[in-house]
């Protein structure tokens, strides 16, 4: 990415983060869980790689049709998984923004440097910016706690001991669906600072 490093830095920081934390979800018991991380992991990394500045490292040539050919593989795992699941077809959409950012840094004219402004199909990066900002607001609004009857150790998905140890079990923290949405949330605000770049 070019303009002032420190934005670039945090995105870095934010999205490899975001992959380390689907690393460790893929631990989880829960199969649909594991299978979910591993794709996020794997967008969360790449978008780590993709967002270094230039000014410190400008990958060699055949480093964007690399990544088009991970993402474009991701892709069809998740057109497959898609079938079980529809939260896969955003990890279509999103495989295939990164398959599209991969393809646009690959011929552009200084492909050896990270997204530039007025690279890019217009239209398509619109689409995509418009998707993944909507994403954004959508996920966002999902993690605004909503009052239960329950009380304040219901909403914070409250442990044995704060609902008197009868009968609850603390949930894993890598199974908790409010960090996976969190984790989703911060890609989803990555993928936009990206898509804002180019």
């Amino acid at each position: 990415m070019h303009g002032p490093a420190w934005p670039a830095w945090l995105l870095v920081a934010l999205c490899a983060a975001t992959g380390a934390y689907c690393l460790l979800r893929m631990r989880s018991g829960v199969e649909e869980q594991r299978r979910a991380a591993g794709g996020e992991a794997l967008m969360g990394f790449g978008m780590a790689a993709m967002a270094v500045p230039a000014t410190v490292f400008s990958p060699p040539g055949w480093a964007w049709p690399l990544y088009a050919a991970v993402f474009g593989a991701a892709a069809l795992r998740a057109v497959w998984a898609a079938r079980a699941s529809p939260h896969h077809l955003h990890h279509l959409v999103g495989t295939g923004a990164m398959v599209y950012m991969s393809l646009t840094m690959a011929l552009s004219p200084t492909a050896h440097h990270h997204a530039h402004a007025g690279t890019g199909v217009p239209l398509v990066t619109g689409a995509l910016l418009l998707y993944f900002t909507g994403y954004v607001l959508l996920s966002g609004a999902r993690l605004v706690p909503v009052a239960t009857a329950g009380g304040p150790e219901a909403t914070a998905g409250g442990t044995g001991a704060a609902a008197g140890g009868r009968g609850v079990t603390a949930v894993r923290w890598g199974d908790r669906p409010e960090l996976a949405r969190a984790c989703r949330l911060s890609m989803g605000i990555g993928m936009v600072a990206m898509l804002l770049a180019m």
